[in-house]
């Protein structure tokens, strides 16, 4: 069974860059990859100074600055995928969602890394068998599916595609419980088993708004008090980046072909105007 010592994360944004400082504080040497070098400072910087970094567990005493600080050391950065992957045991893509440049990806990454290297995908929605497929380790191929924040977020989707081995699923659910988390073993399924059922409320609670029936904050109101969320569906959607939301819904329709799944238009517009949620100030709800 293979021994992990040493991940390679391609792709140091939002998602990679939690996973990677989830490995470093469970005392893996990491190597992130991004595609130029303001990219993996913004990286670090999220790492270090983020709002589920290092520096804020220092701060709420769930880290000494000692600990902080070797694991911060840990993590490496590089923007070539040959150089991060070539002693990997294991690899994880995280870029974002689009199978096409996640196939390029993984070709790459194949070519590069040592035989028995796993490769992984973060991915929230697509085929973990049409990644494998363009590999020569299919078996070796899963889905290990973290959620945002990775740092703080317990649950780890382990996604066995058609030809991954009961092996490497093993290896990467035992993997997920050493880094504290809490996984989930599943069958390559479009939406998995959390964005497959998690998705629908949030579009319904935006179908609701979108008609005139409730506001924005009594709808979230509604399930907070009602069904005990610690969250609102709308709220949710913000936190997730109605963006993401959207290219969720809009490949779990095309998969599916549920109509439950079609993407609301004022979702569309939403995005399209640039109100994409927490992160740009603005969604359902206004932050800044």
């Amino acid at each position: 069974m293979v021994e992990i010592r040493r991940v390679a994360i391609i792709g140091f944004g939002t998602m990679g860059s939690g996973i990677a400082q989830v490995f470093a504080q469970a005392g893996f040497k990491v190597v992130a990859v991004d595609v130029s070098e303001d990219a993996l400072k913004r990286g670090l910087s999220l790492v270090w100074e983020g709002p589920y970094g290092l520096k804020k567990a220092v701060e709420k005493g769930r880290l000494t600055e000692e600990q902080a600080r070797e694991a911060f050391s840990r993590i490496s950065v590089t923007t070539s995928i040959q150089e991060a992957v070539r002693e990997s045991d294991l690899v994880i893509e995280a870029v974002f969602e689009d199978l096409e440049v996640k196939r390029k990806v993984f070709r790459e990454v194949d070519a590069a890394a040592p035989p028995n290297a796993i490769l992984a995908s973060n991915t929230s929605t697509l085929s973990i068998t049409a990644l494998a497929a363009v590999t020569k380790r299919p078996d070796k191929v899963v889905g290990m599916h973290f959620f945002n924040p990775p740092q703080v977020m317990k649950l780890v989707e382990v996604v066995k595609g058609f030809l991954t081995s009961d092996e490497t699923v093993e290896v990467v659910r035992s993997l997920a419980e050493r880094l504290g988390k809490v996984p989930v073993v599943c069958k390559d399924s479009p939406g998995f088993i959390a964005n497959r059922i998690g998705v629908l409320p949030i579009l319904e609670a935006i179908r609701l708004y979108e008609s005139g029936v409730a506001t924005a904050s009594d709808i979230d109101q509604a399930m907070k008090l009602g069904y005990n969320w610690p969250m609102g569906p709308l709220e949710l959607a913000d936190f997730i980046g109605l963006d993401v939301l959207l290219g969720i819904a809009e490949i779990l329709y095309r998969e599916t072909g549920n109509q439950a799944y079609h993407p609301p238009p004022l979702l569309r517009r939403l995005v399209a105007a640039g109100y994409l949620g927490r992160k740009s100030g603005r969604g359902f709800h206004v932050y800044r």
